[in-house]
C-alpha cells in the first residue's frame, strides 16, 4: 500500500470516528481510495501531494452531491467541478468529504442546516460557528489538516475563532468563484481553514490566480507560499478602537491583550486607529447580502434542477410556491424576504442604495488607515467564545451581531485571517489580522510570526 493510499485509509477512519460531530454530509472510502489512486498515478508529486482536504458543501464537484445543506438541492450532483477544486487536485490534494453548513451559507452557527446542526469539537453543547461550521469542526478535531469554506460576511473567520483553528479569507478576486454556489456575488470568497498558518497558506497559494471562467478574478499571478517573518520589526499594527468595546468578553480581551504584548515583544509598533463607520457594518451587510441572495436564489424554482414539489393547483405558480416553501428553511426564507423588500419599488433608494453608499464609506475607512502608514490591523475575531446551541436561534438580530468584527472586512473586499491565541473558560479565542487589498502574502507571513509567539492552548487571564 502506498503512503497516499494509507493516508486515504487513515482519513476515512477519522471521518468515521468523527460522525458524532455531524460535520460531514457526503464522503465514502471508495471515493477516498480513488483519490489516492489518482494522486499515485500523477507523473510528478505536486505541492499538496496526498493532503486530504474537505470541501464545504456549496463548492461543486462531479463525484459527490452538492446540496448547500438544503432540501431544495437534496441529491443534486453538479455537471462540472469548481476551479479551486481542480487546482487542488492538480497539486496532488485528495478531496476527503463535503461538509455540513448553514443552509446556502446563511447563518453564524451551523444550526440552520437541513441535515442537523454541527456540534462544537470541544463542547458538544456549543456551536462551531458558521456558516462553514462543518469544515472548521473537522480541522479542529484533527480529521483533516485543511478544509475549504466560503466567506460572505465572516463565515470562515468566525468559526475558525470558535473552533481554535486558522481561517483565512483572501482578497476578493484572489480565488476563482467558479463552482461556488452564489449567495452574495459581490462578497463571496472561497476561503481556507488550516491547523496552522502554513497549511492555510499553501492551500491558498495553489487555488489563487486568474481564471477565465470567473471575470471577477484579478489578472495577477498566484500567491507564493508565504515565508514566516522572523519578527515584526518595521511593521505598524493598528488597533481600531471600535473593535475593543468596554463590554468585550473578559476572556477575549485578555487573549488580545496578550497578543498585543507579543506583537510589541517582536518589534511591532502598536498604535490606536479609528474606523468610524464600523458600527454600520452589520446593518449594511444585512441589506446588501440578502438583496444579492434574493436575486441568486430565484433560480431554485423546481423547474431546472433540484427538488420539485407540485402544488395542489397543478400550475406553474403553485409549483414555485410549494417547491420554495418546502425546500427552503426558515432562515433562507427570511433573508429572501428581506432582500426582496429592500430591492422593491419605493424601498430601493431608502435601503439598498443607501447601504451601498455606506459600504463605500466603510471601505474608505480602511483605505485611509492603511494610507496613513499602518501595515496591518489587529482585532478580536468575535466578541465572545462559542455560544451555546439554541442560545440565539430565536433572536436573529443577536445571531447577526456575532459577525460584528468580521462583516466590515467582507464589505471592503480585504484579506483577513483569524488565528487561535488562547482559551477563555476552556473555549478557543481568535485574533484577527486585516491587511490592505491584495497583501495576502504579507498578512500570512505576519500571522505565522504571531502564531509562533502566542500559544493557543493557554487560558487567558
Amino acid at each position: 500500500m502506498s503512503a497516499t493510499s494509507e493516508a486515504a485509509r487513515e482519513t476515512g477512519a477519522r471521518l468515521a470516528a468523527a460522525a458524532p460531530l455531524n460535520a460531514t454530509l457526503h464522503w465514502s472510502q471508495v471515493l477516498l481510495d480513488a483519490e489516492a489512486a489518482r494522486v499515485d498515478a500523477m507523473p510528478s508529486a505536486g505541492p499538496l501531494a496526498g493532503l486530504p482536504i474537505a470541501l464545504k458543501d456549496n463548492i461543486v464537484t462531479i463525484e459527490q452531491p452538492t446540496t448547500c445543506a438544503s432540501r431544495i438541492l437534496e441529491g443534486y450532483v453538479s455537471p462540472f467541478t469548481a476551479t479551486a477544486v481542480t487546482r487542488l487536485r492538480e497539486a496532488g490534494a485528495m478531496i476527503a468529504a463535503k461538509t455540513n453548513m448553514d443552509e446556502f451559507a446563511m447563518g453564524s452557527s451551523t444550526e440552520h442546516s437541513a441535515f442537523g446542526r454541527v456540534t462544537h469539537p470541544v463542547d458538544a453543547g456549543r456551536v462551531p460557528g458558521g456558516s462553514s461550521g462543518g469544515s472548521a469542526a473537522l480541522v479542529a478535531a484533527g480529521v483533516v489538516p485543511a478544509a475549504l469554506g466560503s466567506e460572505t460576511g465572516g463565515s470562515v473567520r468566525q468559526p475558525a475563532s470558535f473552533c481554535g483553528v486558522v481561517g483565512m479569507k483572501p482578497s476578493y478576486g484572489r480565488v476563482s468563484r467558479y463552482g461556488l454556489v452564489a449567495f452574495g456575488s459581490s462578497l463571496d470568497c472561497i476561503s481556507v481553514f488550516g491547523r496552522s498558518v502554513h497549511d492555510a497558506g499553501r492551500v491558498l497559494s495553489v487555488m489563487s490566480g486568474p481564471d477565465p471562467l470567473d471575470a471577477t478574478t484579478l489578472d495577477r499571478p498566484p500567491m507564493p507560499v508565504p515565508s514566516p517573518l522572523a519578527d515584526l520589526r518595521g511593521l505598524r499594527i493598528g488597533l481600531p478602537r471600535e473593535y475593543y468595546p468596554a463590554d468585550l468578553d473578559a476572556g477575549v480581551a485578555a487573549a488580545l491583550r496578550r497578543t498585543r504584548e507579543a506583537v510589541q515583544d517582536m518589534g511591532g509598533d502598536i498604535c490606536e486607529v479609528s474606523l468610524p463607520h464600523s458600527p454600520y457594518a452589520v446593518p449594511t451587510y444585512y441589506i446588501v447580502a440578502p438583496a444579492e441572495a434574493a436575486a441568486n436564489l430565484a433560480r431554485y424554482d423546481g423547474v431546472r434542477y433540484g427538488s420539485r414539489k407540485v402544488g395542489p393547483a397543478g400550475d406553474i405558480h403553485s409549483l414555485y410556491r410549494t417547491t420554495r416553501g418546502e425546500g427552503f428553511g426558515a432562515e433562507v426564507r427570511r433573508r429572501i424576504l428581506m432582500g426582496t423588500y429592500v430591492l422593491s419599488a419605493g424601498y430601493y433608494d431608502a435601503y439598498y442604495r443607501k447601504a451601498q453608499q455606506v459600504r463605500a464609506l466603510i471601505a474608505d475607512d480602511f483605505r485611509q488607515v492603511f494610507d496613513s502608514g499602518v501595515d496591518l490591523l489587529l482585532t478580536p475575531t468575535t466578541p465572545t467564545p462559542a455560544f451555546e446551541a439554541g442560545e440565539k436561534t430565536e433572536d436573529p438580530v443577536s445571531m447577526y451581531l456575532a459577525d460584528v468584527f468580521v462583516s466590515a472586512v467582507s464589505l471592503a473586499g480585504l484579506p483577513a485571517v483569524s488565528l487561535p491565541v488562547g482559551l477563555s473558560d476552556g473555549l478557543p479565542v481568535g485574533a484577527q489580522l486585516i491587511a490592505p487589498f491584495f497583501e495576502d502574502e504579507r498578512l500570512l507571513a505576519a500571522a505565522a510570526a504571531i502564531e509562533r509567539a502566542v500559544p493557543s492552548d493557554v487560558e487567558a487571564r
